[in-house]
């Protein structure tokens, strides 16, 4: 039993996980020790079983993978954790490698081999979709790529918050909140507010309610 690779599945869809558990119940190398619906309950139960490789979805409610993967590696910094998504959208891939995600496929592919990516981030080494890796660069991505402060305020944002409720959800002034919003739009080459939210939408940017 110690041999084996120790896993925490997180899902905000039950059946999702459901699905991932079969996956994985055929490798004898590999054991689910536990399942999480969100974020939250994500950084919890890392604490508590303390597994080897966490398969952490990206759009939750409460608190989305990013964030949840951030909180977990500061705790456990030695955690390797999979990316799942069903957006293969550039901006995304860059942001959850830097936040510490060892890997990232998508949970829609035709051929996701479950069991081989999480033996590959669990080895230590970096798990890319194919997809991902062949994915056009969205225009202007590459070169003015959101950071991980933009994409907060951008959530806010599609959320239909004000400059002044981002501010004080964020802690921040309302002045930096309107340079975040200008940077934004400016880098996405994007002039309203309602072009902004149906452009974070439609590519994956924001976590839907």
């Amino acid at each position: 039993m110690s041999d084996k690779i120790t896993v925490l599945l997180v899902d905000d869809h039950a059946l999702v996980r459901r699905g991932f558990h079969r996956m994985l119940d055929d490798d004898q190398t590999i054991e689910v020790v536990g399942e999480a619906s969100n974020g939250a309950e994500a950084v919890k139960l890392a604490e508590t079983l303390q597994p080897q490789v966490i398969v952490m979805d990206c759009q939750m409610p409460e608190l989305n993978g990013l964030e949840a993967i951030r909180k977990i590696l500061q705790s456990r910094p030695d955690t390797a954790i999979l990316m799942l998504s069903m957006h293969s959208e550039e901006t995304l891939v860059r942001q959850a490698l830097e936040a510490g995600a060892r890997g990232y496929v998508l949970k829609n592919a035709n051929d996701l081999d479950l069991a081989r990516a999480i033996k590959g981030v669990a080895a230590g080494k970096s798990v890319l979709d194919p997809q991902v890796q062949r994915s056009e660069t969205l225009k202007g991505e590459r070169e003015s790529a959101l950071t991980t402060r933009e994409l907060e305020v951008l959530q806010h944002i599609v959320s239909g918050k004000s400059n002044k409720e981002i501010a004080s959800e964020l802690n921040l002034s309302v002045n930096t909140v309107s340079v975040h919003r200008a940077n934004i739009m400016d880098r996405l080459g994007i002039h309203k507010t309602a072009e902004l939210v149906v452009y974070a939408i439609r590519n994956g940017l924001v976590n839907l309610p």
